[in-house]
């Protein structure tokens, strides 16, 4: 499981658990309310008909003024009791004779207010209030006012699903920023996992940034963790790769330097010496070409970049190669698009020269070489391709490692084996990538990307 989907699984949870609970009170005290509601309107009706009723003098009969009020019983049901709470007038003309309690029937700590009153009762379904009849303080009886509960069961509904319409929105939105807050909490970690990918492959990207303190630095942990290994593999690389590269140059010059202090012919002996040359020389040229490649890998970004004609750039490389590819009998062609990139332009000038190159070497006499500029979708890409035998299936995953070097065709000599990783190494330092692979007609295609400036 996705650490954004757990989050966001157990904030679900937990807001629905949270949702129920308060819904379940909510909507219980909307009926509460309602209630006290009424029966506060209820209480001031009953006081002002007691008030009404209240007689004059003693031995009035008080019931009697109620009689002349509008019925109502649809909606209100006026009542009187006599002090010993037997009803005595009832508008509705059906519960006179009967005693009635009033005493609160219901309530408690979850109502809206939690009252107790002995003038509240609520009997059948009906909710009444009593108000008391006096003279000169003694108490005559009672003057009530009742009405059914169902007739607020309407509004009641109503507020109910006005609450759940309410709390449904509130939930969508609650569950659109829970993904929304998981999605930023995990967003970060996807970036330094993807940053930690790139770092295997070989690339320098620069380290995630964030606003929170504790993936900056965990962010800024990576940095240094790399820094530190490449560091120590850095040196121990290098060290062995140069250990191996020039091992045998180095016994090819001692070999032909033990054999010069023996007597032989002008001949041998200048073939001797040519040969320790171009030992010599493969050493410079291995030792040079290794210092360019760690001081690229060295550097974190580019240093002083400027906007680049991709056009202009290829026709360089090309004039740089035009000669040797003239003198083996190789056809050089490009075709450039209109395009601006920026970048450090000796850089790119020599990733294109070395695939030039790589081409050539692996080209027979009367084949031919193409350099190609495409601009598409923000980015811009190079392809060299050439006519020779291709690379074989094995070789493909490698080319691009330091040393790794095939045959050229003729001559069976290797290179240095470090072209294809400076021109990836510059590829990276820009922003890009570099490929290569099988044409299905035959030969090879390098390819190298870089974004759109």
């Amino acid at each position: 499981m996705r650490i954004r989907t757990a989050i966001f699984g157990v904030y679900v949870v937990a807001s629905a658990v949270g949702f129920v609970v308060l819904m379940g009170l909510v909507l219980r005290d909307v009926r509460l309310r309602y209630v006290e509601s009424m029966r506060r309107t209820l209480g001031d009706t009953a006081a002002y008909l007691a008030a009404y009723a209240a007689p004059a003098a003693a031995g009035e009969d008080w019931a009697r003024k109620l009689a002349s009020l509008p019925p109502g019983t649809e909606v209100l049901r006026v009542f009187a009791c006599d002090a010993n709470d037997r009803v005595v007038f009832d508008a509705a003309g059906r519960d006179v004779g009967q005693a009635y309690a009033r005493v609160m029937f219901g309530g408690g700590k979850s109502a809206s207010e939690n009252y107790s009153v002995p003038n509240v009762a609520i009997v059948n379904n009906e909710l009444r209030v009593f108000a008391p009849v006096r003279l000169n303080g003694v108490l005559l009886g009672w003057v009530g006012v009742g009405r059914p509960l169902a007739t607020v069961n309407e509004g009641i509904s109503a507020a109910r699903w006005r609450l759940v319409g309410m709390t449904g929105a509130i939930a969508l939105v609650m569950v659109v920023a829970g993904w929304w807050i998981s999605a930023r909490l995990t967003r970060s970690l996807e970036r330094l996992t993807l940053y930690a990918r790139q770092v295997r492959d070989g690339r320098v990207p620069p380290p995630p940034r964030s606003r929170a303190k504790e993936i900056a630095e965990l962010s800024t942990a990576f940095e240094e963790m790399r820094d530190a290994l490449e560091g120590r593999q850095h040196a121990e690389r290098y060290t062995q790769a140069l250990a191996h590269e020039v091992k045998a140059p180095l016994a090819a010059i001692r070999g032909a330097a033990e054999l010069m202090d023996e007597t032989m012919p002008p001949e041998q002996r200048a073939k001797f010496l040519g040969n320790i040359r171009s030992e010599a020389a493969r050493i410079q040229q291995i030792i040079d070409r290794l210092l360019e490649l760690s001081s690229l890998e060295a550097r974190k970004a580019l240093g002083q970049t400027e906007a680049i004609d991709a056009a202009k750039l290829t026709a360089e490389a090309v004039a740089a190669l035009r000669p040797a590819c003239e003198a083996a009998r190789v056809t050089l062609s490009v075709e450039a698009a209109a395009a601006t990139l920026r970048g450090e332009r000796v850089l790119l000038r020599e990733a294109l020269v070395n695939l030039l190159q790589n081409a050539l070497d692996f080209s027979p006499a009367g084949g031919a070489v193409t350099l190609r500029c495409a601009a598409e979708a923000g980015r811009i890409s190079f392809t060299v391709e050439d006519s020779g035998p291709g690379v074989p299936d094995y070789a493909l995953p490698r080319v691009f490692e330091r040393f790794y070097s095939l045959p050229r065709p003729g001559t069976e000599r290797k290179s240095t084996g470090l072209g294809l990783a400076l021109v990836r190494e510059i590829a990276h330092l820009h922003g890009g990538d570099a490929t290569l692979a099988n044409r299905p007609e035959g030969g090879a295609r390098a390819m190298v990307w870089l974004p759109a400036g």
